[in-house]
């Protein structure tokens, strides 16, 4: 037991360190990275529907079908995420003139990021349980999952106000969370299945909302339209790798 513990907690810090991509943007100049910005959010946008539609939606019903728990679970990580956003917004609209302002998408994007590498720590956790190599296996579907994800996070993070190493530092922190997970999951055994099955219909609503209600209108505000079609194809492109990611699990 000893050996998987130790497996499994070295796993979950090598996808944590994913969350670390965005250290390459460090030596960029600030105004040419705002102007990367808008393709990096597009991508951000399709990568997270793509995730929530082709990854988490399809693992959500695989064992039990479409039932009225999945959609409740799904409409649970929208309401619990517009109800954070009101919350936020009504602080904003309190502050005062001296507080930097920050998006409250960026902050709903670490909600939804942690939920989200919660259920990776889980899920990653449980396939140690089964055994060291199918553990092995599903750290590296993870770590390929988590790349572009990762991109998108950072980008948002920035995007909504963060400085670049404080949206680093905060999405090095969300990533930890995974280590939660594998420690949860290894504590409570094979139960660690079913309790990531509740979590993940709920983080794919929560994804919906993030891309739909927040990132998308952000997109929007662009209507040039050289600019418009470059974002079209940035939000496709998320869409495709992670359909592409399929071919790789």
């Amino acid at each position: 037991m000893t050996d998987i513990w130790f497996a499994a907690i070295i796993s979950v810090l090598a996808v944590s360190a994913i969350s670390l991509i965005g250290i390459f943007t460090l030596s960029v100049k600030t105004k040419l990275l705002n102007r990367a910005l808008f393709v990096f959010v597009s991508f951000a946008a399709g990568a997270m529907l793509g995730d929530a539609f082709i990854h988490l939606l399809p693992e959500a019903v695989e064992e039990k079908g479409f039932t009225i728990e999945v959609s409740l679970s799904i409409l649970l990580g929208i309401a619990i995420l517009f109800l954070v956003e009101k919350v936020i917004h009504w602080r904003h609209c309190h502050h005062t003139p001296t507080e930097h302002h920050v998006h409250p998408f960026a902050i709903m994007n670490l909600l939804g990021d942690s939920v989200h590498n919660f259920i990776d720590g889980l899920i990653i956790g449980a396939s140690y349980l089964v055994s060291i190599p199918i553990g092995i296996a599903t750290t590296i579907a993870v770590i390929l999952h988590e790349i572009p994800q990762e991109i998108s996070d950072f980008a948002v993070l920035v995007h909504g106000g963060f400085t670049k190493g404080k949206a680093l530092f905060l999405n090095l922190v969300t990533a930890l969370v995974a280590v939660l997970g594998v420690v949860v999951a290894l504590l409570i055994g094979f139960r660690a299945e079913s309790f990531a099955s509740l979590l993940v219909p709920f983080a794919a609503g929560s994804f919906i909302y993030i891309s739909s209600a927040d990132l998308i209108p952000e997109i929007h505000k662009e209507v040039r339209l050289r600019k418009s079609i470059v974002q079209f194809i940035a939000f496709l492109l998320g869409i495709g790798i992670m359909l592409a990611l399929l071919w790789l699990e």
